[in-house]
């Protein structure tokens, strides 16, 4: 019998593959309309049919552009550039005559929002939809949908469409991720063969380390929606506060036995600050997707495993601004033509169900028009209303040491339309001390109160312990900065409309030695031009004083005698890095301090740093493309990656220090020459520094000794239904926790304060060592500070240890459990992870 299932399997692909070759646009496009036949089909501009190959950007880009000069229905605007180079593509679709007057209906639509929108007429309104596509690049089917679709909304014709475009402004955007998309297209295309191969085993189906999800550096950009740290997401954030659609469609794939989601998602898992009907239009959209499914018989479900929680993702950070979002996941062919248990999927069923809800989502925004505009009113008005009653009226923010940080989280609420004003005078409230120069006041009576109370807010009760992100994202604790919520504004000066770039400076030359404190963010960065400079550069173990001004543990000096260049050379050059890097620089004209004097045995000699990382198979690549980025684009240093398949025939003895990311399975997986490659560079004198579940690889092949707090949690009284729900409950899926710190303790140079916000999504606990002073970062007694974690986690938790270096030979083994860069926005903590690549060899 079986035998028979796979002959029939076999022909059934076989006569899909036939199909496909005779694919046409039909297909995808609703019938009984007539089409303008100047108006290109895709196939004519590149070469194929929708679906028969998959896209590539570039030509996608060509057919976008070949519409917006034939159709008078499109405009087409380039909103910048990826870090391949790529254009960030936005259409607006609508009638000419909206066309001629866009310009006023955004103002009025924006007027909506404002206090006096409730003069204006919503039943003579045009509603904005926002309808995004592919933000994961091996989710494909969504911007080769948008191709169909775009085709559709240009060359339409009759009463239906008209009305349509009469009523909304369509802001279609094509391709969210075009370097993702463009890396898994290639991926695709070339393991395609002739003779369709459903067979899931098929290479076309798995595709290579990272795979084409994520954007460059491999960010997963559908996290990024509220940090807005990439560029993608930077012009994505712009469009939508330029327009502040009422609908914003997010298109994804899912697993390939999966049929079709849409939102509204799991009811009890949705952010409290979104409103009760955002949920309930959301499900009377739904109905519009519903209806359109089944007249074509694809099967969908809705209200199960996806969330309306992190406000970061592209269908949940539309919630929280009025906005309705959602999320549409189609089960993924990867490829061409897989088997799946629902039969053989193929990459245009993918599509067509793609096709068929973004028509579905005018449909209903057609429908529902004054009803979604009002509902966008009311929540504005709600939300003003919200911060005149509240007692806090503003929360001031800053780090007296680091303006860097301070500044990047600023133009966070910049992007995101937050206001903020000056700090008017320095200040100390609850013992913290903000400076006028590095910190800001964001008054809370503004616009979008509950935007800000999202970032800003700190939350350890939740309706539910499931969640498919992260519970918690506390932006000032993120970056590290003191924050205080204040119920009076005298604090705040003027209001910054233009946030102006940070300057760095060098107050005078020297003949005898500069010094800069390691407080600042970017410190990393000056340090590394130094040192690759040829340079001595040394660093202070202790704290001192010097000429009226106090310096901190970490400190670096940099003499002027016996250096590469000349006095006035190395003067110049310093000024260069002081303004490059945004650091003050000090000289010193004596080296008697109180405390260490400059000559010390106390101040120790730092080494230019060569760097590399391993990748490929078995690491996790959202953590290397962290790491990745934080060097290449914050830093300016240069990292090596090399490939866990090749790295048993590396000499790693160039290498000052290696980072091994977290494993993406249960543990590290690498050949036995490697391992032992490792340790033997180890003993030599290099650094190793792992993150996460690499504790236990480093421990089970000896390169640290350490002791873990394992789980011993029994189900009781938990039915099978209950299980996945059990076993859920104890995931640590993203929350936020206080350490005590040792300031003393070279990996905590810069670090102004002993308390210290670490973000972790893991369970991986380490018992302290015995002697204390070799945990300089320790979990206190009580370490939530905002998120979710379960009791018999968070008592594991207690007292254990994020941190440990070891000796082993002549070189140093650190371990990090918790991810020191996560998202490209946890700037707080990044410091942890240069703090072992340049003070590894004194720990």
């Amino acid at each position: 019998m079986k035998t028979i299932v796979s002959l029939f399997l076999l022909l059934f692909a076989s006569l899909l593959a036939t199909s496909q070759k005779s694919l046409d646009l039909d297909y995808y496009l609703p019938q009984g309309i007539s089409y303008r036949e100047d108006i290109p089909t895709p196939k004519e501009i590149i070469g194929h049919e929708v679906g028969e190959w998959h896209v590539t950007h570039d030509k996608l880009m060509f057919y976008m552009q070949t519409l917006a000069k034939i159709s008078d229905r499109i405009t087409l605007e380039d909103r910048g550039e990826t870090f391949e180079g790529r254009p960030i593509l936005l259409l607006t679709v609508t009638a000419p005559k909206n066309h001629r007057n866009l310009e006023k209906i955004r103002r009025e639509h924006i007027t909506l929002t404002e206090a006096g929108g409730n003069s204006l007429d919503t039943e003579k309104m045009p509603l904005v939809v926002y309808q995004g596509f592919t933000i994961h690049g091996n989710e494909p089917s969504g911007t080769n949908a948008a191709m169909a679709y775009a085709y559709y909304l240009a060359a339409a014709e009759g009463p239906e469409i008209e009305e349509t475009l009469d009523n909304l402004i369509i802001l279609l955007d094509p391709c969210m991720n075009p370097d993702g998309l463009q890396r898994f297209a290639y991926w695709a295309n070339t393991n395609k063969s002739q003779n369709l191969n459903a067979d899931s085993n098929e290479r076309e189906y798995h595709e290579v380390w990272p795979g084409g999800r994520t954007n460059h550096y491999w960010f997963d950009m559908n996290r990024d929606w509220l940090p807005v740290q990439l560029p993608e997401s930077r012009a994505r954030i712009h469009t939508f506060h330029k327009w502040l659609p009422n609908i914003l469609t997010d298109h994804h794939e899912m697993g390939t036995n999966s049929t079709f989601f849409f939102q509204p998602g799991e009811p009890a898992r949705v952010h409290p600050l979104t409103p009760k009907l955002n949920q309930e239009l959301t499900a009377e959209i739904g109905t519009y997707h519903a209806k359109a499914l089944d007249k074509i018989g694809s099967l969908y479900y809705s209200e199960e495993n996806y969330d309306d929680y992190y406000y970061g993702k592209g269908s949940t950070f539309p919630d929280v601004n009025g906005s309705i979002g959602i999320l549409f996941e189609q089960g993924s062919s990867r490829g061409h033509i897989q088997e799946s248990e629902n039969g053989i999927l193929t990459f245009p069923f993918t599509i067509r169900n793609q096709f068929t809800t973004s028509l579905s989502t005018i449909e209903a925004a057609k429908k529902m028009r004054a009803k979604i505009l009002d509902y966008q009113r009311d929540f504005y008005n709600t939300v003003r209303n919200e911060a005149s009653r509240s007692k806090t009226q503003a929360i001031i923010f800053g780090d007296s040491k680091d303006a860097s940080k301070t500044w990047h989280l600023a133009e966070i609420l910049q992007r995101q339309h937050i206001k903020f004003h000056e700090l008017a005078n320095d200040v100390t409230l609850e013992g913290k001390r903000y400076s006028k120069e590095h910190s800001y006041v964001v008054p809370l009576r503004q616009k979008n109160h509950r935007l800000i109370k999202a970032m800003f807010e700190k939350r350890i009760t939740f309706e539910d312990s499931l969640f498919y992100d992260v519970s918690a994202w506390t932006f000032p604790l993120a970056f590290n900065l003191d924050y205080t919520e204040v119920n009076t504004l005298e604090n705040a000066g003027f209001e910054i409309t233009e946030l102006t770039d940070l300057s760095g400076s060098i107050d005078a030359e020297s003949k005898y030695a500069y010094l800069f404190e390691w407080h600042g963010y970017y410190t990393p960065k000056a340090l590394n031009m130094i040192l690759e400079k040829g340079l001595r550069a040394k660093v202070a173990k202790y704290p001192f004083s010097l000429e009226g001004k106090s310096y901190d543990y970490g400190t670096i000096m940099i003499p002027v005698q016996n250096q590469e260049l000349r006095p006035k050379e190395l003067h110049e050059f310093l000024n260069g890095v002081a303004k490059k890097s945004k650091v003050q620089i000090k000289a010193v004209n004596t080296g008697l301090t109180r405390g260490i004097d400059l000559g010390s045995n106390d101040f120790d000699p730092i080494k230019k740093q060569k760097v590399a990382i391993l990748v490929g198979k078995g690491v996790r690549s959202y953590d290397a493309g962290e790491i990745w980025h934080l060097f290449d684009t914050r830093y300016d240093m240069k990292i090596t990656k090399i490939d866990v398949s090749y790295l048993d025939k590396v000499d790693l003895k160039k290498y000052t220090d290696i980072i091994v990311p977290s494993s993406s399975g249960p543990s590290m997986a690498l050949a036995a020459k490697s391992s032992q490659n490792l340790k033997d560079w180890v003993m030599e004198g290099g650094t190793l520094i792992g993150y996460r579940t690499v504790a236990e690889w480093f421990e089970k092949n000896e390169l640290m000794k350490l002791k873990f707090r394992k789980d011993t949690l029994v189900a009781k009284n938990i039915s099978f239904g209950a299980k996945n729900d059990f076993k859920g409950a104890q995931v640590t899926g993203g929350a936020i926790f206080q350490a005590r710190l040792d300031r003393s303790h070279p990996i905590n140079y810069g670090y102004k304060n002993n308390r210290l916000a670490l973000f972790r999504n893991t369970n991986v606990f380490i018992e302290p060592h015995k002697d204390s002073y070799n945990n300089p970062i320790q979990y206190t007694d009580t370490p939530l500070l905002s998120g979710y974690i379960s009791e018999e986690n968070l008592a594991m938790l207690k007292g254990s240890v994020p941190f440990q270096v070891q000796k082993l030979g002549k070189g140093r083994v650190v371990i990090f459990t918790d991810n020191t860069n996560f998202r490209a926005f946890w700037y707080g903590t990044n410091k942890l992870l240069m703090n072992a690549i340049f003070f590894g060899g004194i720990m």
